[in-house]
């Protein structure tokens, strides 16, 4: 006999707020009815905990103590001054900006309009439009969708970027989608983007998640889906500041046609619980996934980093680089799953998985999965976790370089060699300049 776990007071309240909220967010009949189906398949799953293997070391269920209003209607009044002061170096990247305030588009404080082979649209808006022209995907299948965390933003979304680059379009600027947290009081902030290319397009696009100076508690629940058509090529960075007091749960959906490029950049740090879960799913030949990062954690910061690449067609390539740097009693977690389905010959994939401890309480678990169900493949994974080398402390005291300096100097070219897959000059700059700052917070 299966006995069900009783419902924490979190789970209880996300019903309770959907219901109350429900009249009040976008969307027509269908989409409505697409948002009843997914919370009552968040009812039935729960939120994810230590006996789901893909959840084992980020267990929702004791991390999230309770569940915070949703944020819908107006959002707090912010000003272009104080979104810069929070995007740090990212304010000064020559970009088109998409702007969104506790989940809502704030189009006075975005310069994206009149681009030229690229469109633009509020999800919000497209919800309201009909149901098979949204491109959201709320109507899809596979194993992604099944996730209760996907069921929960399918539920509560209330904007975001629906994005659709022409074929062979070239945007001359990055577009950088910059989603703010401003409002004092505890809300729960969820957003959806659609990113499409069509055949030969290719663009950059930066995802910004900020939190302004005496904002309120949050938690976010974002995903990102894109579709690369055949020979597009995307460079889609995304950096993650959410704040002391916030969570963030952050999913990625790539469908990769033939000879498509998807590159993929993480930053995350100053984020009290973090979740990156990506899932990508070749569905072309000769296409290649290039996905890496680098989480930055101090006192008691949870940041999970989980993959799962889905080589489903035969000569495809994928390759994985993380680097973190763990201080106090921060815990970093790297899941990453390649499967080579049957068929998928000349596939070839590869990961690390790499951590510097700063502290004795610090914590990193790995777990790299290969699943290959066919023989002409090239794969393989690896994952280290060390402290800074005192031989190399003690040659740099021995010619002059103070303590600390030295310290710097290490941790820096430890993670140097994941910044420096960040092929955008300006954007590498800017992310290794947030990185700098934040590591200067940590603590030895």
């Amino acid at each position: 006999m299966t006995v069900a776990a009783p419902k924490t007071k979190a789970e209880q309240a996300l019903t309770r707020n959907f219901e109350a909220v429900a009249a009040r967010l976008p969307g027509g009949r269908a989409v409505a009815d697409a948002r009843k189906a997914a919370i009552g398949a968040f009812a039935a799953l729960g939120l994810p905990h230590r006996r789901i293997e893909e959840w084992k070391y980020t267990d929702l269920r004791v991390a999230l103590k309770e569940a915070l209003p949703p944020a819908v209607g107006a959002p707090a009044q912010v000003t272009v001054a104080e979104i810069d002061a929070a995007l740090g170096a990212l304010a000064g990247l020559d970009a088109h900006r998409v702007v969104f305030v506790d989940g809502l588009h704030a189009p006075q404080l975005s310069s994206a309009a009149g681009l030229d082979e690229v469109t633009i649209q509020p999800l919000a808006a497209a919800l309201a439009g009909p149901a098979d022209r949204t491109g959201t995907g709320l109507f899809g299948e596979g194993a992604a969708r099944q996730e209760a965390v996907v069921a929960l933003n399918t539920a509560f979304m209330t904007d975001g970027a629906v994005v659709g680059i022409d074929e062979r379009a070239k945007p001359a600027k990055p577009l950088l989608l910059i989603f703010v947290r401003a409002g004092a009081e505890g809300r729960l902030v969820t957003t959806r983007n659609v990113l499409k290319l069509a055949a030969g397009a290719r663009a950059t696009i930066i995802e910004a998640h900020v939190s302004l100076a005496g904002a309120g508690p949050a938690q976010a629940n974002t995903l990102t889906e894109v579709t690369l058509a055949d020979g597009a090529h995307l460079a889609h960075a995304k950096v993650t500041l959410a704040g002391e007091a916030a969570s963030h749960l952050g999913t990625a959906m790539v469908t990769l046609g033939a000879e498509a490029i998807y590159w993929s950049f993480q930053l995350t740090a100053g984020t009290q619980l973090t979740r990156n879960t990506t899932f990508v799913d070749f569905r072309g030949e000769d296409a290649k996934l290039d996905v890496s990062g680098l989480f930055l954690g101090r006192g008691s910061e949870h940041i999970d980093t989980t993959l799962v690449v889905d080589h489903a067609v035969p000569a495809c390539e994928s390759r994985e680089l993380f680097k973190g740097v763990l201080a106090d009693r921060a815990r970093g977690v790297f899941q990453g799953k390649v499967i080579v389905r049957p068929g998928a010959q000349k596939s070839d994939g590869k990961q690390m998985a790499q951590a510097l401890m700063l502290s004795p309480d610090a914590e990193f678990d790995s777990k790299p999965e290969l699943e290959i169900y066919a023989d002409d493949v090239v794969c393989g994974h690896g994952s280290t976790a060390a402290e800074l080398d005192e031989d190399m402390m003690f040659y740099m005291r021995a010619r002059g370089i103070p303590p600390e300096e030295a310290r710097e100097l290490l941790i820096e070219g430890f993670i140097g060699e994941a910044l420096d897959k960040i092929e955008d000059e300006a954007v590498r700059e800017a992310f290794a300049a947030i990185a700098k700052g934040r590591l200067a917070q940590l603590s030895g």
